[in-house]
């Protein structure tokens, strides 16, 4: 999947799956240093605990999670490696 691709993101998704987008695309945007990056994701995790609460911060989580796990076992595949084997390279100590 190129970069290309990724042109046009389908944003008609639930609340949680838009806040998953911005807050990812905060961290790794280039528009600005990582650490605004991070700093503009937690604004976007406090507001989704203000407006929907304790449930639309874990449906957030689980929505990140899903994504990630779809990714990871995307590379894992490319790579001809184990999604699980990746996850524990890529969140050692």
């Amino acid at each position: 999947m190129g970069v290309g691709e990724f042109d046009h993101v389908d944003r008609s998704g639930s609340l949680a799956q838009c806040c998953v987008y911005e807050a990812v695309s905060a961290v790794v945007s280039d528009d600005h240093c990582y650490e605004r990056g991070v700093q503009a994701a937690r604004v976007i995790v406090h507001s989704v605990l203000a407006e929907s609460g304790p449930a639309g911060l874990a449906e957030m989580a689980v929505e990140l999670s899903s994504h990630l796990a779809e990714a990871v076992e995307r590379i894992a595949a490319e790579r001809g490696v184990a999604a699980a084997d990746l996850i524990d390279v890529l969140f050692v100590d």
